[in-house]
This record gives C-alpha cells, sequence and structure tokens, in this order.
C-alpha cells in the first residue's frame, strides 16, 4: 500500500499532525516560522496566507468572487494555504479516525471538491491541489482502494504528516 512517500526520514522536511490541530499552530512551532493574522511569515518574508472554514470566502470576496454564481453549495476547508511562490491554494482536510465511520465516505469526495475550488480560483488563475492528512488508522488493509482512488484523481494524502518542501514552504534548518 502506498503511503504518500513518507516516513521516519521526511520528518526533517515536514510537520507531524498530532490529532487535529490547524496548520498555524505547527507553523508557528517551528524554527524560522512566524504567524500574525493569518499570514505566514519565514525569516521575516511572508510566504503564505491561510484561511479556514468561512476564512476562505473572505478570501473570495475581497477577490470578488461570488461564490453563490459558481457552486452551488459552500465547501468549508479545515485549512486552506496559499503559497505565494507556487501561486497554489492547498486544501487541507485532516481526517483521524480512533473507529470506524463516516468519514471512510468522505475520503472518496476529493475529486469532486478539487473541482469545485478549482472552479471558485479559475477566475484568479490559482491552482488547486487537495491533500488529507490521515491518521495511521487509514494505514489498515480495507483503505487500500480508497488510498489507490485519492491518488489516481490527482489528489494526495499523508499519515500524521505535511511535507513542507511539497507544498512549496521552506524547511526549517536543525
Amino acid at each position: 500500500m502506498k503511503t504518500g512517500g513518507i516516513g521516519g526520514a521526511n520528518t526533517k522536511t515536514g510537520l507531524i499532525f498530532e490529532g487535529k490541530t490547524d496548520i498555524l499552530t505547527f507553523l508557528s512551532k517551528q524554527k524560522g516560522y512566524s504567524v500574525k493574522d493569518n499570514i505566514v511569515f519565514f525569516n521575516g518574508e511572508e510566504v503564505a496566507r491561510t484561511y479556514k472554514k468561512n476564512a476562505f470566502y473572505k478570501f473570495l470576496e475581497e477577490n470578488k468572487i461570488d461564490w453563490k454564481n459558481i457552486i452551488s453549495k459552500r465547501l468549508l476547508p479545515d485549512d486552506a494555504i496559499f503559497v505565494i511562490i507556487k501561486n497554489t491554494i492547498y486544501i487541507i482536510e485532516v481526517k483521524f479516525q480512533k473507529v470506524a465511520g463516516s468519514v471512510d465516505e468522505k475520503l472518496q469526495t476529493c475529486d469532486f471538491k478539487k473541482k469545485q475550488y478549482q472552479k471558485l480560483l479559475s477566475k484568479l488563475n490559482i491552482d488547486v491541489e487537495y491533500i488529507y492528512i490521515l491518521s495511521d488508522w487509514f494505514k489498515q488493509t480495507q483503505y487500500k482502494d480508497v488510498l489507490d482512488y485519492i491518488h489516481s484523481v490527482r489528489c494526495q494524502y499523508y499519515f500524521e504528516y505535511l511535507p513542507l518542501e511539497k507544498i512549496g514552504l521552506p524547511i526549517p534548518k536543525k
């Protein structure tokens, strides 16, 4: 089973997620990173902006995008991070399970949701990537088909980890 290319050696180039902590909390604790008003700085230089849940729609409004004229229902991302140098917004959905439940089927919606975000951002010429951060629960063999599907529709997943290099953010030196 593919595991999104993560492993012990990669923890130097990413963020280890524990529970449901958001990306801003993790970034603010990394060497060289600081966060102010949802703007991410690395060594004092702005590198990204983040939008959680409804804040994403404030971003659209600021850019004169009326979502109601583009899609029929709001999508509320766990986290969305616009990485300036990549001109890409990464939709990050954190799914942590310890028992079987409704999250199982939610993993199958990434293609649809990614396309909805692409519609919303097409006028701004911003690329969209969709990433799941999953708990180790999803390493079970019963999720192999779903995990294969996620990759087949050009979405991504990582287990309790987010590779900074993959989303174009600087990697802090230890």
